[in-house]
């Protein structure tokens, strides 16, 4: 099952497609509105998959005519994970890290797919990172990782989009991966159910204005999906609705000589066969 978040005109809506590319949802103001992801992944059972079933009766949602939001709109946390693959962590002049690097972006800084990247008026190091993120649907602590992945509601894309020189201005990266509407994720939240094992076997790529900038395979993080899961549940406590972001693979724009900027009017696109495609365009703060 695929679900989007959506905005036509001042009103919010969730829409599923089940079987086919046709998106059927209702509004919040509509009769049966089941609520949205997060509600839903608090309520547990089937509420998943009842909400499908509703909404599939629901008109249906021309994807042109509407505003498409982060499909969990009001996530607890956003965990992301530095340095995970290989290439990208010599890239980055660090070796692979024996432990998961943890920071965390706020809600503020989302968007979803279509809308704009937005290069601060303070910065023109704008990198592109193309990322699988993890949607938890059954909270837990000190989750073991042989059932981690009972706790994975499903999955999407991420452009983890990064202020470079804010980044390291200290030594916490928290300034340079929070400037605002610079979070792009989405299209869709795909249900676990739909996809091997923690997404082992997919691939997915990072294009800039038509050229592929990053290629990557879930089966080279360094830690994996359920890794993570269990990792991150020693700290603290996964609710319905956190997001895992698993990080970026080797190829951002820091790493190349000269450095590759995006700048207004590039386009940045994250695709994935199994996935979609994360598409947007870029603009200059105003």
């Amino acid at each position: 099952m695929r679900f989007i978040s959506f905005k036509s005109g001042s009103t919010t809506g969730l829409a599923v497609a089940v079987r086919d590319s046709v998106f059927h949802g209702l509004l919040t103001s509509d009769a049966g509105y089941p609520g949205d992801l997060v509600d839903l992944l608090r309520k547990g059972g089937g509420a998943i998959r009842d909400a499908a079933e509703t909404l599939s009766r629901g008109a249906e949602i021309d994807l042109r005519a509407v505003e498409l939001l982060p499909p969990v709109r009001e996530p607890e946390k956003i965990i992301c994970i530095g340095l995970n693959y290989v290439d990208h962590s010599h890239e980055s002049g660090f070796k692979p890290p024996s432990y998961p690097v943890v920071f965390a972006r706020f809600k503020s800084s989302l968007i979803g797919h279509q809308a704009s990247i937005v290069r601060p008026t303070v910065s023109e190091q704008l990198d592109y990172e193309g990322e699988l993120v993890a949607v938890i649907g059954k909270g837990g602590r000190h989750i073991p990782r042989d059932s981690a992945l009972e706790h994975v509601a499903g999955y999407s894309l991420f452009n983890d989009a990064s202020i470079r020189d804010f980044q390291f201005r200290s030594g916490q990266w928290t300034m340079g991966k929070n400037f605002d509407s610079t979070g792009a994720f989405g299209p869709a939240f795909i249900t676990a159910d739909e996809f091997p094992p923690g997404c082992k076997g997919l691939q997915f790529e990072t294009h800039l204005n038509g050229i592929v900038v990053q290629r990557a395979a879930i089966d080279d993080l360094i830690f994996d999906v359920a890794s993570l899961v269990a990792l991150l549940s020693d700290a603290f406590t996964l609710v319905p609705g956190d997001l895992i972001v698993t990080g970026t693979p080797g190829g951002v724009g820091l790493a190349r000589t000269p450095p590759l900027w995006m700048k207004p009017g590039d386009v940045c696109v994250i695709t994935s066969n199994a996935l979609g495609e994360l598409r947007n365009p870029i603009v200059a703060e105003s």
